[in-house]
């Protein structure tokens, strides 16, 4: 009571809110008003235009209006139409989800500053045709899907010349070669670019969709020869569920479909069906500018990535309530067209790009999903007619579509990881639900999954879960693991745990399993460091090895070792060893990964002090070289992985070659192929190829670039001869090994024929998986070299015939004015 009269002004000491000094200012506040900030007007677009169509909460139409009106008011301010203008042609290229936004902005000014309009028609015809010469096909397809929007300001027939022009560019590419396949993706980019003109607002152009749709139909219904090579479940048969549909050809079938039905095109979003900005009093018929020119090249520019085909496959394909649309839907691929776009663009950004798939649902018609976070068991409920489409599974549907892409993705697997694991933590509610949908339906097919796919999604799996505590239901899977290694889904889970060791401890991750996974777990691997075998008197040549122990651990020199490593020879010769240097370089390099043992950094360290004698005996013994893999294996057989990841590194010291690594794995060690089931062997012989491969493709990029002198090609070709016969001669070690253990004729399994059937049926169905990701591989490198190098030529023809036309001071257009003058 006595604090409550204190605090509200009683006598007894009083409660005075100000200081004493400024007792007098209570009258009179003598202090200057505070300045009011304003922000600046070029901040202030950029920030409206950057946020445009982001929150559920705003209203798209006012931002637009509010956007075009202070760019009409402020059109003479160069620094705010600069800013205006090149940010445009950043979100056009960048956030391929807000295009019809940023088009209706410009429809919008254009009723208002017409020549605003032009100057953004300038601009971006400007970078398109820029993207063109560059073999950009993805910004060209954006650029060319922000015309699209703008088709109800474009003279005559706006877009659709440049679509015949790029139709005709893939159809001399077809005709060239029936295994091209950048003619392939100009077809998908016209393809693409057609929906967006049809719910543009101009009207009329019904017929030239057709015609256009009729001349595509030749070349999108044709099978490419890589197709089958590319189908993510070529083990499913004939289920209808896994069905390998090609990309364009289903866009192709899905656009017929929608011109029979008036182009309805329901999901895509119309931001420029608004009130105008000006007098609505009386209609205004909008101010018409005719396209810039835009020239597309011939021959075209291939770019850097190879452009393969393509075929759609969904996580939500098997489920009882349709969560994503139905490859019946033109929705389905037009959604996740622009979902991939905008993953591989803003590839810089995870938490941007996870943003954006999180926030879907605001850049596509109100209709098209149901309230986000709606649990999967609350679809029924939803009004017949209704979407049940839920914007989580469609994204994160896009996202698995890239990180299951055959052959390759565009970025690195670990973004695709992050982009997902930012989306979980930005919104669990959302977007866990619809993970654990997706990896159950992955486990279930993993018997039919292609073995690549196989081991990404294995990847994934393991570092996800070692983002949220190494959690997951796994009773759920816990009558699989008694099967056979041989059945993959066994081989899933044991690769799955040696993955998750590899990214925490055995202690660890044996707590977070039920008791059946237990035994998968051994004592042996719980050991931070493995045991030198070299300490028990019972192996062969143990005093020589722990004295080379000694020395390596002293860094004494090369000399002082040699009498111990020649002793080691010298016992194995009298015992009849074939190769003594053998067990001399088991014993020497067995010590190293002891002393290695504690770290990467401790074993490459060492490896870096003893490189020389290391290089020395490939030359010396390729049964030695070979023997350096099996030391470090061997020592590392509890937790293969670390092996793997040293043998890497003995390859780019170049102490091993990426064939002694081939042979030991798929020669040495092939047995009746029970080495296949292993998810380290897999990664050691794709890591390898890799690396073989990723070398060709350096040089032929480099042997590309304009501008090299007559003696650097030539030099480059000699390389390049080289190195495609060494790739060559890899992927056919492969071939040879793989084709014994799919055929079954290999020793042992002759020898053990008809004992064990069913075990050896499963292990000649791994050799066929593992068959058919090594033969893709194959054919992807060399159609790609070969795309690659027949572009290359007409390119470098068409700028030797620039350069003899510029040589005689004639253009192209005054050899005409010339031949019209003889005629």
């Amino acid at each position: 009571m006595a604090d409550y009269e204190r605090r509200n002004g009683a006598q007894r000491g009083g409660y005075n809110h100000r200081k004493r000094r400024h007792r007098e200012d209570d009258d009179l506040d003598r202090r200057p008003p505070r300045r009011l900030y304003q922000e600046p007007v070029h901040l202030k677009v950029r920030k409206q235009l950057l946020t445009i169509a982001e929150s559920p909460l705003k209203k798209t139409d006012e931002e637009i209006k509010t956007i075009a009106t202070t760019m009409a008011e402020n059109f003479d301010d160069i620094e705010i139409r600069g800013t205006f203008l090149d940010l445009i042609l950043q979100l056009i290229t960048e956030q391929a989800l807000k295009i019809p936004f940023v088009a209706a902005v410009t429809l919008a000014l254009n009723a208002q500053k017409p020549e605003l309009a032009q100057e953004v028609l300038t601009k971006s015809t400007t970078a398109l045709n820029e993207q063109f010469k560059a073999g950009a096909w993805r910004e060209v397809k954006l650029l060319l899907r922000f015309l699209a929007c703008l088709q109800g300001i474009l003279e005559d027939d706006g877009v659709f010349p440049i679509l015949e022009e790029l139709f005709s560019r893939s159809v001399d590419l077809q005709t060239a070669s029936s295994e091209d396949s950048l003619g392939l993706e100009i077809v998908k980019v016209i393809l693409l670019t057609i929906p967006y003109i049809m719910a543009s607002s101009a009207s009329g152009f019904e017929a030239h969709a057709t015609s256009l749709l009729e001349k595509t139909d030749i070349i999108a219904s044709t099978p490419h020869p890589l197709e089958a090579l590319v189908d993510p479940y070529p083990g499913s048969g004939d289920d209808a569920g896994h069905e390998a549909q090609s990309v364009i050809s289903l866009l192709q079938r899905q656009l017929q479909g929608e011109a029979a039905q008036s182009w309805e095109l329901a999901c895509l979003p119309r931001p420029w069906n608004v009130s105008p900005v000006v007098d609505e009093a009386e209609p205004v018929t909008p101010t018409k500018h005719s396209l810039p020119l835009v020239t597309v090249p011939s021959p075209v520019s291939p770019g850097v990535r190879p452009q393969l085909p393509e075929v759609y496959s969904s996580v939500y394909a098997d489920q009882d309530m349709e969560t994503v649309p139905p490859t019946s839907n033109i929705a389905s691929l037009l959604l996740r067209d622009s979902l991939i776009d905008t993953i591989n663009t803003l590839d810089y950004n995870r938490n941007a790009t996870a943003k954006f798939l999180i926030d879907l649902d605001c850049y596509f018609s109100p209709e098209t999903f149901v309230k986000r976070a709606t649990p999967f068991d609350r679809l029924r409920e939803v009004e017949a007619g209704k979407s049940t489409w839920k914007p989580e599974d469609v994204a994160v549907d896009a996202v698995f579509s890239q990180l299951l892409q055959l052959p390759s993705p565009q970025h690195k697997l670990v973004y695709y990881h992050a982009v997902l694991t930012e989306s979980c933590k930005i919104a669990p509610a959302a977007i866990a639900p619809s993970l654990g949908r997706a990896i159950r339906y992955l486990y279930q097919n993993l018997d039919a999954m292609d073995l690549e796919l196989e081991y990404r999604f294995m990847d994934w799996f393991t570092h996800h879960l070692s983002n949220f505590g190494f959690t997951w239901k796994w009773t759920e899977w816990v009558d699989d693991v008694e099967l056979p290694l041989a059945k993959p889904k066994k081989a899933f889970i044991v690769g799955a745990l040696e993955k998750e060791i590899r990214l925490s401890f055995a202690q660890r991750i044996r707590g977070t399993l039920p008791e059946p996974y237990q035994a998968l777990i051994t004592e042996a691997k719980e050991k931070d460091i493995p045991d030198f075998k070299y300490n028990s008197d019972q192996t062969p040549y143990a005093p020589q090895a722990r004295e080379i122990l000694r020395l390596l651990r002293a860094k004494a020199p090369d000399s002082d070792l040699e009498s111990h490593l020649s002793s080691v020879e010298a016992e194995a010769a009298s015992l009849g060893v074939e190769d003594p240097l053998v067990p001399s370089t088991d014993a020497y390099m067995t010590a190293i990964c002891f002393i290695g043992s504690k770290s990467l950094s401790h074993v490459l360290s060492c490896i870096e002090r003893c490189k020389d004698r290391l290089l020395a005996l490939g030359p010396r013994s390729e049964a030695a070289r070979r023997q350096i893999i099996r030391s470090v294996m061997d020592y590392w057989v509890e937790k293969p992985g670390v092996g793997v990841n040293i043998v890497d590194k003995l390859l780019n010291y170049t102490i091993l070659t990426p064939l002694s690594v081939i042979n030991w794995a798929l020669t040495d060690n092939i047995g009746k192929g029970k080495v296949l089931t292993h998810a380290h062997m897999y990664e050691m012989v794709a890591s390898t190829i890799y690396k073989v491969t990723n070398r060709v493709r350096q040089i032929v990029i480099a042997r590309n670039q304009p501008g090299l002198p007559a003696e650097q090609i030539a030099m480059l070709d000699e390389t390049l001869e080289k190195e495609r016969a060494q790739m060559k001669e890899l992927f056919a070690t492969v071939e040879d090994a793989l084709m014994g253990v799919a055929s079954g004729v290999v020793d042992e399994m002759v020898e053990s024929r008809n004992q064990d059937t069913e075990g050896e049926a499963l292990l000649r169905g791994w050799g066929e998986r593992w068959l058919r990701v090594f033969r893709r591989k194959m054919a992807v490198e060399e159609a790609w070299i070969g795309e690659m190098l027949v572009n290359q030529e007409g390119m470098d023809g068409l700028e030797g015939e620039a350069e003899v036309a510029n040589g005689i001071g004639v253009s192209e257009t005054q050899e005409e004015d010339v031949d019209d003058g003889v005629s």
